[in-house]
């Protein structure tokens, strides 16, 4: 069963920047995609960034130009580095994978508090 374990989440200013990493329990090479989400309240998860094996990243409209998703095969991680976070940015982020079977496994969700 893979499990994928969150961290790097928490409470920053307007302006400032978090790096949240995702790290898989195994390999993350038998994932062909791999991303983040944040669910706001009441509202369904979106997408926020996500990465391909092989191909290119790709990211919401809101966050292009401040998140920069990026994997670690090695270490089995994937990072979403958030920069020039804004008080709409505040939500709990999600990491998901998703295996070339096409089962998706989730994290359990990290909370990202941005004060304005």
């Amino acid at each position: 069963q893979v499990q994928l374990v969150e961290s790097g989440g928490g409470l920053v200013q307007a302006g400032g920047s978090l790096r949240l990493s995702c790290t898989a329990s195994g390999s993350i090479f038998s994932f062909k995609f791999m991303g983040w989400y944040r669910q706001y309240p009441g509202k369904q998860r979106e997408l926020v960034a996500a990465i391909t094996m092989g191909g290119p990243a790709n990211y919401a409209d809101s966050v292009k130009g401040r998140f920069t998703i990026s994997r670690d095969n090695a270490k089995s991680t994937v990072y979403l580095q958030m920069n020039s976070l804004k008080p709409e940015d505040t939500s709990v982020y999600y990491c998901a994978a998703t295996k070339v079977t096409g089962t998706t496994y989730w994290g359990q969700g990290t909370q990202v508090t941005i004060s304005s």
